[in-house]
């Protein structure tokens, strides 16, 4: 079923407001039980997208890639942590990162399960929510695609937050430093196309996992 650009972003633009909203506050608020406060201040525990909105990574990036196809991601305005409240910084500052990775993991399930449960009301006649169908697989794949996205060991992604937890103190912070130069790598693997070659066969393969899982179509 072909959509337009503007059903398009009409489909994807509650998932993808949803998924990174939920990864930041997720950040937060396991920050805020392991002892820094400074995201619950500030205000940054509220799931109003507004409040965590880049112009840049929540609305342009994702533009653009719904206008080009290929994989879809974007990002919101990190929320703020100081690991020096941390109870143990080192080490909590990866049960903060593995947060935002798992709230992205379920929040997938979740579409996934609208996904089933608007299918099944499709077959009883209300075909109506068939929207609500394909807002469920770009909940899906927008979710996955994060969760994945953010395990790469590319510093600030969350997957570099956990393997400096098991680095030695100098090497952690020699590490850490990479994360200024952090963007502009991500953006060389993007304009190179390293994610469509690399990433998104293996996105592929994950979500027809998912939803073959979930007796979804793919």
């Amino acid at each position: 079923m072909g959509f337009t650009l503007i059903q398009t972003i009409a489909i994807w633009a509650l998932p993808i407001l949803f998924a990174i909203t939920v990864h930041e506050v997720a950040h937060g608020w396991v920050a805020s039980k392991l002892g820094d406060q400074t995201a619950k201040m500030l205000g940054r525990l509220t799931l109003n997208p507004i409040k965590h909105m880049d112009l840049f990574g929540t609305i342009i990036i994702p533009i653009i890639l719904l206008s080009l196809g290929g994989f879809i991601f974007g990002w919101a305005k990190p929320v703020p942590v100081n690991p020096k409240n941390l109870r143990h910084p080192k080490r909590d500052m990866a049960f903060v990162s593995a947060a935002g990775i798992a709230a992205n993991f379920l929040m997938a399930i979740i579409w996934a399960l609208l996904a089933k449960l608007s299918l099944f009301l499709v077959h009883l006649g209300w075909h109506q929510v068939v929207l609500l169908f394909y807002m469920g697989q770009a909940g899906i794949s927008i979710n996955l695609w994060l969760m994945v996205f953010n395990l790469l060991p590319i510093p600030p992604l969350d997957g570099s937050h956990i393997i400096m937890a098991f680095l030695p103190d100098k090497w952690s912070y020699r590490y850490g430093q990479l994360s200024r130069y952090g963007l502009v790598i991500l953006l060389l693997l993007l304009a190179f196309g390293v994610f469509n070659k690399v990433l998104l066969p293996f996105m592929i393969f994950i979500q027809r996992i998912f939803s073959t899982f979930f007796g979804l179509p793919f």
